[in-house]
């Protein structure tokens, strides 16, 4: 039996202290990692849920074969890893902003990191979501998944927040294949009025409640999982 808790990396970033831990878990003996950034918990392998059934529902929207993935947001990599459980996906990009994330996945310090690492469809970039989604599209994508900030309300950084608007959604659709789709993870219970931004800027859009049991503080707990999708073309090849 390995340490019960221990502090695998911490540094320093412009967003503030981020740190990987790995502890072990009094309840299932199974060995538990976090991602904190400063004293706000990112990530953790005790709760994936929300995480995979953001890949499962948005692919599941998504038609077609030879399939072109754009995650946002790489964590422990619980989304990315789902992603390539699915045999309909041809290429996997996962855009991380903190380069110390992607080098604990290539370094195999995370559960998923050997796989992800050693899958030829996927790619581990560092850059910009947000940044990458106000450009003009260089590259289309049949499917866009986004787990960065806490929910469109609860954003890690104040930049974030013109990305969930109707101007930036739009541009956002414009990346994306007929009858692509966009999919989000929110820690919130399901927003009215931002599924209402996601009808403006695509075709149809709804919210998924994600329940899950909470082996901490016992019953259930639960995630949203926001689907949208553009409008497909007639006779448009993939």
């Amino acid at each position: 039996m390995g340490a019960l808790f221990e502090e695998l990396d911490w540094r320093p970033t412009p967003m503030g202290a981020i740190s990987l831990r790995r502890r072990r878990d009094p309840a299932t003996r199974a060995d538990v990692y976090e991602i904190k950034l400063d004293d706000d918990f990112l990530m953790s392998s005790l709760w994936t849920d929300g995480e995979v059934e953001l890949a499962r529902l948005g692919l599941a929207a998504t038609a077609g074969d030879g399939l072109d993935v754009l995650v946002g947001g790489l964590g422990l990599g619980y989304t990315a890893g789902a992603v390539l459980d699915d045999p309909r996906v041809r290429s996997l990009i996962v855009v991380e902003t903190l380069t110390e994330v992607i080098e604990w996945h290539r370094a195999k310090l995370v559960p998923l990191g050997e796989r992800l690492s050693g899958d030829d469809r996927c790619r581990l970039v560092h850059g910009d979501f947000f940044a990458m989604a106000a450009t003009e599209p260089e590259t289309r994508f049949h499917a866009v998944l986004l787990d960065i900030d806490h929910s469109p309300r609860h954003v890690l950084n104040p930049a974030h927040e013109a990305f969930y608007r109707p101007e930036s959604l739009g541009r956002l659709a414009g990346r994306l294949h007929p009858g692509g789709v966009f999919a989000l993870w929110s820690n919130d219970p399901p927003d009215d009025d931002f599924t209402a931004v996601l009808d403006g800027a695509f075709a149809e859009a709804a919210a998924h409640v994600v329940e899950f049991p909470n082996a901490i503080q016992g019953g259930t707990s639960a995630n949203t999982v926001y689907v949208a999708r553009t409008s497909p073309e007639v006779g448009h090849g993939q």
